[in-house]
């Protein structure tokens, strides 16, 4: 159909987002009065503690004039002194200056930036509560999620200790260069040559490294993919047997990581080989010069010191901008997506105060002429001219197979999406025109996949009452509210029953409950703020068959009086309702009552033929008591978090916690993936070593430069004769340090990135070969284990030879500047020694605070940015529920605790940064202080004191500064420590049996006497003596209530996990005793949760097998067995099609049937189906139970089915209840006994008796 101008301006309305163009200034679009005047104050302070240091120079600049005026004999020995303590007053008061204005300065602009990024926070959230649902479809939740997690850190980053940092950068280099050139502009001109190297020199590389780096990203952001779809999915990867193979998909992006990581440190290792070139060189050159501008007479010795450090000084200053400025680029590029969202108009927006609120309504809806197209789809008509009314205060009942437009009828109705024509009526009233959040809050909807949010059962039913008159009500209220809805939807029981109760945490998503728990306490939430109209889109789909009956009749109670819409795939839980409408391709083909619509033998009887249940001989009687259900409790299924206690004395694997290794044994390890680097590690020690002489050696030149141009007119000719043989000892010492650091830092790449590779890849595939039980620990989750593989083995690299580079070089440069001082001046040496502590403390901690700031931050934000990451991959949950103001509550109180946390973190933490700026200038003040007396009791030479304090003083400064560079050690020690234990930890199933011989199995199958319980969950036992037999060929159903051990019966058939008591025997031989690899070959699993990779069709269904001669036909034969090859070729792109991230391009319907597809491929001799058609509407799930039934007849099949009607052909029925048989029998014989199967059947029953 071909949408005109209006429909495509529909759809387009809801997807779009206009670009917002930011600058830098634009971030501080939310600040307030206040926070300008504390940015002006800290401003200002920033500036003052930037020209404190060239100011220092000065001083530095006129005491060295006055040690040659006193050695000229132009000075007395009192007024030397007098001089002295002059300009050491002056180190003083700087050094205060320094300490006060840098610590205002840091800390106002971490307040502000903290401030008005939470703003920034808050106001994002709450704009991506307010956007409409096709715009989460375009972009997808992950991208929302990652800006409120990543990018807002961005942002913040570039408003707080980054600006003071480039304010102080610049004002030092502003007034270092205006010093510089007041003091005599030609040697200023001539040494900023220096500056256009070091820019010409950074830009280039670093546009080389930011190219290269990001090609190593993104082969890792692939490889991360990979590892976290395999990870989430182990049970899958262990049954195919295919860890080889994705382990070698995985290794193909580390390979093309490695590749790059290597250029980009090799780019930067020239890059720091470079700029310490140019720094030597440009100390040459400046002495080189100045001596002959000096000779002239056109300077003075401490106009051409000043000129020199202060150049140099400004230099440096601006090589420390280009961090900063990166964090206000990257600042400003991450705020045009964020403030794009903050200022999108939603066509859709709850949070607006337009359109009318009816005082009282009824409940009747009406579908007029309405016609639908998904905006991420305008190919797809999904309903045109679509006609319906569903009257007040009754139960409509909507079925259809899947695809046929219901589940849209709830999007319309809670106004997810805009239809493109047609209105929909509420008593009358077009709900275009109502109130949008007062629409949602007359509707409740319990959705096919219900989502809980990671609090108490509790306070997920009490998120029902949100938008209701019981909103306000007294807790005691709300309580008795709670506990009636739990009672109703049969949640009371097994709420009970667990520990904590209604406080029970039930993890992410309610990941630590089961299917049918969060069904019920998601019925609870929708039912107990008693709506006008109720929803119930396949709302028993996860309970089983009694649970179910228990939750419908209370549904039934709970329809009274208000109006219900139910969408069911089970037609036996709509049987009773007052109209039955039969959808089919977005139009309805016909409704009635069950009974009037059965006894037409159209469309709703050919569906109730396919679920229908034939019988043995006869009618059945229908009991007209209710179940035992004393007999058949519930038990809790909440997975405790508390591990089971090991009786055994091996090591648990994947307990990453507990071993501890020597510092020794880590080294060893970690060395051991360098091994056959060791010729290359050994010259880059070695060229660390020359690397780590440059500081004293340039002290000495220092000094010996100094010394030389102090000398008297008279000796002029020696004076130009030792500078010019000092300057070429410069360069000679640039070229070595040049030499130096470039092979350090080329031979450190490669073997860096060369012992990632290799741990990475060896990480990944001891993932692989551990047992199922290894992930079913909490610490062991796919996030974290892939979490690990990304940055803790990245880790791992800082213990390998570059950290013990940098150990060299520091050791070297302290080591020879100690020796160096101690030989040419020992008193002085000693005074100084003792401050070197202190120097290389405030070298050290200068930087080390100032990443401590931003990991700070980063981790700081991590649970506010889980709870709004949860809050957002459940909008349509939280749109529903109408949860947006309260999320936005929530989020704002977690901000404000950890903003006033961080700030008080902050206001030490810039104590000691401030303390590490001024320190080395009170420091430098006690060692001019006792030098210069030493100088004037004539016991030093001017030479030998400049040789002591120069070697001393820069060098432990530079040592201070290298440290900070040097790696966290102990996050380094910890990533070994971890990687120790993987390696160590031996799998006991999977590395079990290492014979290798063929099986050539029948297919036999037995249970005997099996007792088992999850290790993680000890305390509560699954099977309890099961026992039952399934001879080759042979086709079994396992059937049972919810937790009673059917889905842990293929668990341990697959040998995931291994019997406490009992064995399983294939072809009479104990599987425990056969090599497992070889055993699966003959198994294929279909799960109740069907798990799909990143990748096109064809490589999901090809990750059936690991065999590599796999052809098409076979494929296409598998395709065709799952009823999903026609639907493959209507597609475009055929088996090339995109499935998308964990299959969410799909259907559940069509990633189910490519999962069968994928296990048929296999051709196995054992298939175990766990729910395969659980996902399927009944005319699909008819054709695969069909195509299923044709393909078992050649192999042994498993089937765990609640849905009856899909095992009523079965070989033999296994009833199981609380982990053992209690009935079993072919399905004829088990209805003539009318036990536990009875009643199952009973309660699905689709016709009615006699018809």
């Amino acid at each position: 159909m071909a949408l005109s101008e209006l429909e495509r301006g529909i759809l387009e309305e809801q997807i779009n987002i206009t670009e917002v163009k930011t600058s830098y200034v634009t971030l501080y679009r939310h600040a307030t009065g206040v926070d300008g005047a504390i940015m002006a104050v800290s401003a200002l302070c920033a500036i003052a503690g930037g020209a404190a240091l060239p100011l220092m120079i000065v001083v530095f600049g006129s005491l060295v004039q006055s040690f040659q005026h006193l050695f000229q004999g132009n000075l007395s020995h009192h007024e030397f002194k007098k001089e002295l303590s002059h300009f050491v007053l002056y180190f003083l008061y700087l050094g205060i200056a320094q300490f006060v204005t840098i610590y205002v300065a840091t800390v106002g602009f971490i307040y502000t930036g903290e401030h008005i990024s939470r703003k920034i926070r808050e106001q994002y959230l709450a704009s991506i509560l307010r956007q409409n649902i096709a715009l989460f479809d375009k972009l997808g939740a992950g991208e929302f999620v990652t800006r409120i997690t990543a990018d807002t850190n961005l942002v913040q980053d570039g408003m707080s200790e980054k600006v003071p940092l480039a304010l102080t950068a610049i004002s030092t280099f502003v007034s270092a260069f205006v010093i510089a050139f007041s003091k005599y502009w030609k040697l200023a001109f001539i040494l900023t040559s220096t500056i256009f190297a070091t820019a010409f020199i950074l830009a280039t590389g670093l546009r080389i490294i930011v190219k290269y780096k990001q090609k190593t990203l993104d082969a890792y952001s692939l490889g991360g993919t990979l590892a976290e779809e395999v990870l989430n999915s182990m049970r899958n990867t262990i049954a195919f047997g295919t860890q080889d193979k994705l382990a070698k998909h995985y290794d193909a992006y580390s390979t093309e990581a490695k590749k790059w990581g290597f250029r980009m440190k090799t780019i930067l290792g020239v890059m720091i080989a470079c700029w310490f070139c140019i720094i030597y060189l440009n100390y040459g050159l400046a002495f080189w010069q100045g001596s002959r501008y000096l000779v002239a007479g056109r300077m003075t010795l401490s106009e051409v010191v000043v000129t020199m450090m202060t150049i140099m000084l400004g230099a440096f200053s601006l090589v420390g901008v280009a961090p900063s400025i990166q964090a206000f680029t990257s600042a400003s590029s991450a705020s045009a997506k964020i403030f794009s969202t903050i200022d999108r108009i939603s066509p859709l927006d709850p949070s607006s105060p337009s359109g009318k609120c009816l005082d009282e309504i009824d409940g009747k809806l009406e579908f007029k002429n309405i016609t639908h197209v998904y905006p991420s789809r305008p190919e797809v008509v999904v309903m045109e001219n679509f006609n319906l009314v569903i009257p007040a205060g009754e139960r409509t009942a909507i079925v259809g197979i899947s695809g046929s437009g219901k589940s849209t009828l709830v999007h319309l109705l809670e106004r997810f999406y805009l239809p493109i024509a047609g209105q929909i009526l509420l008593d009358g009233h077009d709900i275009s025109t109502l109130n949008l959040k007062w629409i949602r809050q007359q509707l409740s909807l319990v959705s096919q996949e219900p989502t809980l949010f990671g609090t108490t059962i509790y306070s997920n039913i009490q998120q029902g009452l949100i938008g209701t008159v019981f909103e306000h009500e007294s807790i005691a209220k709300q309580s008795e509210l709670i506990l009636n809805a739990a009672k109703m939807s049969n949640a009371h029981d097994f709420i009970t029953g667990l520990p904590q109760g209604y406080e029970t945490q039930v993890g992410e998503q309610g990941m630590l409950l089961s299917g049918g728990q969060k069904q019920r306490i998601a019925i609870a939430r929708a039912i107990v703020g008693d709506p006008k109209i109720l929803i119930l889109d396949e709302a028993t789909s996860a309970l089983d068959t009694e649970s179910e009956k228990l939750v419908q009749a209370a549904l039934e109670a709970a329809s009274h009086g208000r109006t219900t819409i139910t969408i069911a795939h089970r037609l036996s839980t709509i049987r009773t309702a007052d109209n039955i409408v039969v959808i089919a391709r977005g139009k309805v083909v016909e409704q009635g009552t069950h009974q009037t619509l059965f006894e037409k033998t159209g469309v709703y009887h050919q569906l109730i033929q396919a679920q229908s249940i034939t019988e043995a001989s006869g009618d059945v009687e229908q009991r007209s008591e209710t179940p035992h259900h004393s007999e058949f409790v519930e038990k809790p299924v909440y997975a405790s978090t508390q591990a089971a206690d090991e009786k055994s004395d091996t090591r648990k694997a994947g307990d990453r916690s507990n071993t501890q290794y020597s510092l020794w044994t880590l080294i060893r390890l970690v060395g051991s993936f360098n091994q056959n680097e060791m010729y290359i590690m050994i010259f880059s020690l070695l060229c660390s070593i020359i690397c780590g002489c440059g500081n004293p050696a340039h002290s000495l030149l220092l000094a010996e430069q100094i010394s030389a141009l102090s000398l008297p007119p008279n000796m002029y000719f020696k004076l130009r004769y030792d500078v010019d043989l000092y300057s070429s000892l410069y360069i000679a010492l640039a070229v070595g340090l040049f030499m130096g650091y470039c092979g350090q830092g080329i031979g450190f790449a490669y073997c860096s990135e060369q012992l990632i590779y290799r741990v990475r890849s060896q990480a990944f595939r001891a993932m692989l070969k551990q047992d199922v039980s290894f992930f079913d620990q909490k610490k062991n989750m796919a996030g974290s284990l892939t979490a690990f593989l990304s940055t803790e083995t990245a880790q791992v690299a800082l213990m390998s030879g570059v950290t013990l580079g940098t150990i060299l070089i520091i050791t070297t440069t302290l080591v020879a500047a100690v020796a160096l001082a101690l030989s040419f001046a020992w008193k002085l040496a000693l005074v100084c020694i003792s401050v070197m502590p202190i120097i290389v403390a405030c070298g050290f901690f200068r930087f080390w605070i100032l990443a401590r700031f931003q990991t700070q931050t980063k981790a700081s934000y991590q649970a506010s940015a889980s709870y709004a990451s949860e809050a957002i991959s459940a909008i349509q949950t939280v749109a529903a529920l109408t949860r947006e103001d309260d999320v936005c509550k929530h989020y704002h109180s977690a901000l404000l605790s950890q903003s006033q946390r961080n700030l008080q973190s902050a206001l030490k933490s810039s104590l000691l940064y401030a303390a590490s700026q001024s320190f080395v200038t009170l420091c430098m003040a006690l060692g001019f202080y006792y030098g210069g007396t030493l100088i004037a009791d004539e016991e030093y030479t001017n030479r030998e004191f400049l040789i002591c304090f120069s070697a001393i003083m820069f060098g432990a400064q530079a040592a201070g500064a290298m440290f900070s560079f040097a790696p966290d050690m102990g996050k380094a020690k910890k990533a070994a420590q971890e990687l120790k234990v993987l390696f160590d930890s031996q799998p006991e199933i999977e590395s079990a049996v290492s014979t290798s011989e063929p099986l050539d199995l029948q297919g036999g199958i037995e249970f005997r006497d099996v007792h088992f319980a999850y290790p993680s969950k000890s305390e509560q036992p699954v099977l309890r003596g099961l026992s039952f037999t399934v001879k080759p060929g042979q086709y079994v159903a396992l059937v049972g209530a919810s937790g009673c051990g059917k889905t842990t019966a293929i668990a341990l058939l697959e040998r995931f996990y291994n019997p406490t008591l009992g064995a399983v025997f294939v072809d009479d031989r104990d599987i425990s005793m056969v090599n497992i690899n070889e055993y699966r070959k003959h198994l294929a699993l279909v799960s109740q949760e069907p798990t799909l990779y990143q990748g096109n069709i064809r490589e999901n269904i090809l990750l059936g097998t690991a065999r590599e001669d796999v052809d098409e036909e076979e494929v296409v034969l598998a395709c065709k067995e799952a009823n999903i090859n026609d639907f493959i070729m209507s597609l475009p792109e055929g088996f090339s099609t995109m499935v998308g991230s964990k299959g969410t391009m799909l259907s559940g319907g069509e990633k189910q049937r490519i999962a069968i597809a994928r296990a048929l491929l296999r051709r196995p001799k054992i298939l175990l189906l766990d729910e395969a058609t659980s996902a399927l509407d009944s005319e699909s799930e008819h054709q695969v139970q069909t195509a299923l039934d044709a393909v078992s007849k050649s192999r042994t099949t498993i089937v765990i089915a609640h849905r009856l009607s899909t095992i009523q052909n079965a070989d033999m029925i296994y009833v199981i209840d609380a982990g053992r048989v209690i009935e079993s029998g072919t399905h004829s014989s088990l209805l003539h006994k009318k036990g536990r199967y009875f009643e199952f059947v009973s309660l699905q029953k689709l016709e009615k008796m006699g018809a």
